[in-house]
C-alpha cells in the first residue's frame, strides 16, 4: 500500500468513526435521559434493582446471537460478496441468516418466558422474595423485546456492510424515547413503584419493535433480492454458520461467567445493582464513543490489510490506541474528581438521593481503573478479528470476567459492611475480614447506603487490564512489532491530565455552590479546556487537531456573521498547520470511501456487573 493510499485510508477512517461516534453519541445522551428519567421517578432501591435484574437475564439472548457475533462472523462473507459485485448471493445469504436467527431467537424467548422463574433463581438467587417475585414478572414482559434487538443487530450488519453508518447506530435512540415518555407520562400522573416498572418494561418492548423497524425499510432498498429462508445449502451461509458457532460457543461461557457477578451482586444490601447500572451507563460512553467507534472503523481495514503488511499494521493500531487514549484518559479526569457533581447533574432528582450520588460516584471511581485498558482492548480485538483470530478475545474476556467475578466477590463483602453516613463519612457495621453476605434482614431492611458494589467495580476495573495484556502480547507477536500503550501518548496524555487535576478542584470550589447542571458544565467544561490545551502543547497529535477543529469552528461563524471571511479562515487554518476549511469538514469525498472498497462493522457493545453494557449483558443504549 502506497502512502497515498494509506492516507485516503485514514481519511475515510477517520470519517467513519465520526459517523459512529455520531450515532452512538446520541444514542447515549438519549440513554442518559432515560437513565434519568428512571432515576427520577423509581430512584436506586429495591424496584430499581427488580428492573436492572429483568433487564440483564435476556440480554444473554442478544449477546450470544447479535451484534459482536455478526460482526465477527457474517459482516464479512457478506461484505465481500458486495464487493466481487455479486448481490443476488448476498441478499439471499443476508436472508437466511435473518430467518435462523429469528428463529433461534423465536425459541429462546418462548423458553425464557415459559419458564423465568427458574432462569431468575439460576441468575439472581440471592433475591430476597419480593424483589424475586418482580424480576421473574417483568422478565417475561422484557424477554420478547430483546429478541426483537437480535434482529436490529442483523440490520445493522447489513447497514454498515452498506457504508449507513449512522442510522444503525441512531436506531437506539427510539429504544430510549419510548422508555422515557412511559416513565415521564405515566410517571407525572401519579403511577410509583412496581406498577410504573411494568409499564416501563412494556415500554422497553415497544422501544425495540421501533428500533428494528426504522431500520428496516433501508435494508429493504439497499438489499434489493433479500429472501428469508433457512437455506443452509449455499457454501456462503455454510461459512457465515461455520464462524458463527465457535464464535457463540466462546461467547457463551464469557456471558455465563460474567453472570457470575449478578448472581453475587444479588446477595448485597439493597440498591447496589441499581447503583451499578447508573455508573455502567457513564462508564460506558467513553468506551462506545471513542474504544468501539475506533474499532469499528478499523476492523474493515485491519481485515483488508496483508499479512506482509506489518508495519502498517502496527501504525494504524498505535494511531487507533493514542485516538483512544487521548480521549478516555480525560474521562477519567473528569469521572475521578468531578464525578459527583456529574452524576447529580445527570440523576439527582427526585428519588435519586444524595446518598445514591455518592454511591454511584465511588462505583464510577472504581470502574475507571480498569478504562483505558478495557478501551484499548476493544481495537485489539479488531485487530485479531480481522486476522481471523476469534478464539483468543474470547478466552481473554473469559479469564478477564473470572477473574473480576473473584477478586470482586471478596472485595464486596467487605465493603458491603462499609455504609455512608450523612455529611460525606462512612461507618463500619459487623466485624472484618468477612467471607460472606450480610444477614438478610439487614440488607433487606437498612435504609443505609452500603458500598459492596464498589467491590464489584474495582475488580472489573483491575482485571480489565489482564485482557488487554492477553490479547497486546498476541498481537505483538504475529505482527513482530511493539504495541505502545495509548500508541506512544500515554505519558504526555496522563502527564497533561495531571496538570488538569488542581483545576478539577479549583473549579469544584468555584462552582460547587452552582445549580447541579451549570455547575457540573463549567466544571467540566474549564477542566477539559485545560487538559486539552496542555496535551496540545506538549505534543498529543488528537489534541491539537481538536484544537484546530475548533479554531475552524469560530472562523466559520465569524465569517457567517461578517466579522470575517471564508478566504480568510483558509489562511488563518493553513497557518496554524491544518488544510483549508472547507478541506476539514470530515466529509471525505463519497468515491474514495468506495475506491477503498471500506466496509464498517458494528462494534460490541458490553454490559455485566462487572464489565461494560452490552456485551456481558445490560442493554443500555
Amino acid at each position: 500500500m502506497t502512502a497515498t493510499e494509506q492516507d485516503a485510508a485514514a481519511t475515510s477512517s477517520r470519517r467513519s468513526s465520526v459517523l459512529v461516534a455520531a450515532g452512538i453519541l446520541l444514542s447515549r445522551i438519549s440513554g442518559l435521559i432515560r437513565q434519568a428519567a428512571f432515576g427520577h421517578f423509581l430512584g436506586a432501591g429495591l424496584v430499581a434493582d427488580a428492573f436492572t435484574t429483568a433487564l440483564r437475564i435476556p440480554n444473554l439472548l442478544q449477546n450470544l446471537l447479535g451484534e459482536g457475533v455478526l460482526s465477527a462472523s457474517f459482516i464479512p462473507v457478506y461484505a465481500r460478496l458486495l464487493e466481487e459485485g455479486d448481490e443476488e448471493e448476498a441478499g439471499r445469504v443476508a436472508g437466511a441468516i435473518a430467518g435462523m436467527l429469528a428463529l433461534v431467537s423465536s425459541i429462546i424467548v418462548l423458553v425464557g418466558v415459559v419458564f423465568a422463574g427458574p432462569i431468575t433463581d439460576l441468575f439472581a438467587w440471592g433475591l430476597s422474595s419480593e424483589r424475586r417475585d418482580l424480576t421473574v414478572r417483568l422478565v417475561r414482559i422484557m424477554t420478547p423485546g430483546v429478541g426483537v434487538l437480535v434482529l436490529s443487530a442483523w440490520c445493522l450488519g447489513v447497514l454498515n456492510s452498506h457504508r449507513q453508518f449512522f442510522l444503525s447506530y441512531v436506531a437506539p435512540v427510539l429504544w430510549n424515547v419510548a422508555q422515557i415518555a412511559a416513565l415521564v407520562a405515566f410517571g407525572l400522573t401519579g403511577t410509583t413503584g412496581e406498577d410504573l416498572a411494568t409499564v416501563l418494561a412494556w415500554a422497553m418492548v415497544a422501544g425495540s419493535v421501533l428500533q428494528f423497524g426504522v431500520q428496516l425499510p433501508a435494508v429493504r432498498g439497499l438489499v434489493p433480492h433479500l429472501r428469508l429462508s433457512l437455506d443452509r445449502r449455499r457454501e456462503s451461509v455454510r461459512k457465515v454458520v461455520r464462524a458463527f458457532v465457535p464464535i457463540v460457543s466462546g461467547r457463551g461461557v464469557v456471558q455465563l461467567m460474567a453472570y457470575v457477578d449478578l448472581a453475587i451482586a444479588s446477595f448485597l444490601a439493597f440498591g447496589a445493582i441499581a447503583v451499578l447500572g447508573f455508573a455502567q451507563t457513564l462508564y460506558l460512553l467513553p468506551i462506545s464513543l471513542f474504544g468501539m467507534a475506533v474499532a469499528a472503523a478499523e476492523l474493515p481495514e485491519l481485515s483488508r490489510a496483508k499479512a506482509a503488511e506489518r508495519e502498517h499494521l502496527a501504525a494504524r493500531i498505535n494511531a487507533g490506541l493514542a485516538r483512544i487514549a487521548f480521549f478516555v484518559v480525560g474521562s477519567v479526569l473528569v469521572f475521578v474528581f468531578l464525578g459527583d457533581l456529574l452524576v447529580e447533574a445527570l440523576f439527582g432528582y427526585g428519588q435519586f438521593g444524595d446518598d445514591a450520588v455518592r454511591a454511584v460516584h465511588l462505583v464510577l471511581v472504581g470502574y475507571c481503573l480498569g478504562l483505558v485498558g478495557n478501551t484499548s482492548s476493544r481495537l485489539y480485538q479488531s485487530a485479531l478479528y480481522g486476522s481471523g483470530e476469534a478464539r483468543l478475545p474470547a478466552i481473554a474476556a473469559g479469564v478477564r470476567v473470572g477473574v473480576s467475578a473473584v477478586f470482586g466477590a471478596l472485595l464486596m463483602f467487605q465493603l458491603d459492611r462499609v455504609v455512608l453516613v450523612p455529611g460525606g463519612g462512612f461507618e463500619l457495621i459487623g466485624d472484618l475480614p468477612a467471607f460472606g453476605p450480610l444477614d438478610k434482614t439487614l440488607r433487606e431492611t437498612t435504609e443505609a447506603r452500603h458500598l459492596g458494589a464498589v467491590g464489584l467495580a474495582i475488580a472489573a476495573g483491575m482485571s480489565a487490564w489482564i485482557e488487554t495484556a492477553i490479547l497486546r502480547r498476541r498481537l505483538e507477536a504475529d505482527l513482530e512489532r511493539d504495541l505502545k500503550p495509548g500508541g506512544g501518548q500515554l505519558g504526555r496524555t496522563v502527564g497533561a491530565a495531571v496538570v488538569a487535576v488542581p483545576v478539577a478542584f479549583l473549579t469544584r470550589a468555584l462552582f460547587g455552590g452552582w445549580p447541579a447542571i451549570p455547575g457540573a458544565l463549567a466544571a467540566i467544561g474549564v477542566t477539559g479546556g485545560v487538559y486539552v490545551t496542555v496535551a496540545a502543547g506538549i505534543g498529543v497529535g488528537e489534541a491539537r487537531d481538536l484544537l484546530q477543529v475548533a479554531q475552524r469552528r469560530v472562523e466559520q461563524v465569524l465569517a457567517r456573521v461578517g466579522v470575517g471571511s471564508e478566504t480568510d479562515g483558509e489562511i488563518l487554518a493553513t497557518k496554524a498547520g491544518g488544510p483549508p476549511a472547507d478541506e476539514q469538514q470530515g466529509d471525505a469525498p463519497e468515491q474514495d470511501a468506495h475506491e477503498e472498497g471500506q466496509v464498517r462493522t458494528q462494534p460490541d457493545e458490553s454490559g455485566d456487573l462487572g464489565d461494560d453494557q452490552q456485551d456481558d449483558g445490560q442493554h443500555d443504549q
